[in-house]
């Protein structure tokens, strides 16, 4: 994405004054580091790491740290900017942060995690805190992960701070509800976008493309509301049922299997299945499906991205053009970031929530959000994807100024 085309179109549809929006196109601090790590055979392997912390006008700086080897600056950089973004458009306080170490972590023991892990806190502590910058799992990080993070953190301030990372075990301060919140909040954005299109959700045909956490909790919470899952995929296979099939048993068929292929009652089809006539499609696992390749053979009537970046720029339009509603990722997806800032708030205020009181709270600032992001798009006559990032703009240049 080309940051600055972006904000300056947005910039120029809302009439905000590009000035403002200027310093939202750089990160207030880039922070770069080797980290020394003694292996289980004894020699020290340095690892890139990184920190990103984009602006925290809003609140502290909020952002996962993954660890994979195609890990860059650039990638850190840009998922700090989203989270900016994310943060602001369901109305949370915090601001935009993302953290990131070159490493294959399958090729680690779990001792030479946890000691990658405790170097990473050691090298960044000055800068994170419950009030500074509060990290969280992401790509091949866990509730393990932030569980060391927690406690060399607290061994380093001196005190237990749980409040400085979210994503932690229940046991350690973590929010009931968190494993399937980014599921949960794309679920309560749908509902409300199908209400707008005047889409019945009883036998609504649905098709999730990709089968990890999000995409099997999506499927399964949208089959107990009375939709028909008709298609599944995960990275070995894919399977189509016109009639429906139970998420929970193809997750368990996964588990045992590997794949979704085969399952037993379904067609085991060729990708892409995003393609499939259906009412719904939820993209839940990677960036650029949709293309201007195959964007006007998209036969859904709402795509909802519950992956980050599925959506091209060109498809964008052509989509809009066709009148196919995309929910954006920085909608879709942020029930994630919003149950990170309930587990914060708890932790903060020594409080324990029960489950259905966090869905109530985050049903609460998923349908405001939508709400909010429908209304301007109708206002400007745009996509929800630039009502979106308008939504959030406003909110950012109000705490900038």
């Amino acid at each position: 994405m080309n940051i600055h085309n972006h904000l300056k179109k947005i910039a120029k549809i809302a009439k905000i004054d590009p000035k403002l929006v200027k310093h939202l196109e750089k990160p207030d601090r880039i922070l770069k580091y080797e980290i020394p790590v003694k292996m289980d055979n004894g020699k020290i392997n340095k690892f890139h790491a990184y920190r990103v912390q984009h602006n925290n006008a809003r609140g502290p700086y909020k952002g996962g740290i993954r660890y994979h080897p195609e890990v860059d600056l650039e990638e850190v950089k840009n998922l700090a900017f989203w989270m900016t973004f994310k943060c602001a458009v369901v109305g949370i306080p915090f601001g935009g942060g993302k953290g990131g170490v070159e490493v294959n972590p399958k090729k680690l023991s779990k001792k030479e995690l946890e000691n990658l892990t405790r170097g990473y806190v050691k090298k960044i502590f000055k800068y994170v805190g419950p009030k500074k910058d509060v990290p969280a799992p992401d790509v091949y990080t866990n509730a393990e992960v932030m569980s060391w993070f927690y406690d060399e953190y607290s061994r380093l301030a001196g005190k237990p701070t749980p409040a400085v990372v979210t994503g932690k075990p229940i046991e350690l301060g973590g929010s009931l509800g968190r494993d399937k919140a980014t599921a949960q909040g794309g679920v309560f954005v749908l509902l409300e976008a199908m209400k707008k299109l005047g889409i019945k959700v009883k036998d609504a045909k649905i098709v999730v493309q990709g089968f990890g956490n999000a995409g099997s909790h999506m499927a399964e919470l949208l089959h107990k509301k009375g939709c028909k899952i008709i298609a599944l995929c995960d990275s070995k296979g894919a399977i189509y049922n016109p009639k429906g099939m139970d998420p929970k048993k193809v997750a368990e068929f996964k588990k045992n299997t590997g794949s979704v292929a085969d399952f037993p009652g379904a067609e085991n089809m060729k990708d892409p299945i995003i393609l499939l006539p259906a009412d719904v499609v939820i993209p839940a696992a990677l960036s650029e499906q949709f293309t201007n390749k195959n964007a006007r053979d998209v036969k859904a009537k709402i795509i909802l991205e519950l992956a980050n970046g599925p959506t091209t720029q060109e498809a964008d339009e052509i989509l809009f053009k066709n009148g196919v509603q995309v929910i954006p990722d920085i909608l879709a997806n942020t029930g994630g970031v919003t149950v990170s800032y309930f587990e914060w708030y708890q932790n903060m205020h020594n409080l324990h929530w029960s489950e259905a009181e966090v869905d109530k709270r985050l049903k609460d600032i998923m349908v405001k959000a939508f709400n909010d992001v429908y209304k301007t798009s109708e206002k400007y006559k745009i996509d929800l994807r630039t009502g979106a990032y308008i939504v959030a703009m406003r909110k950012l240049i109000k705490k900038n100024k």
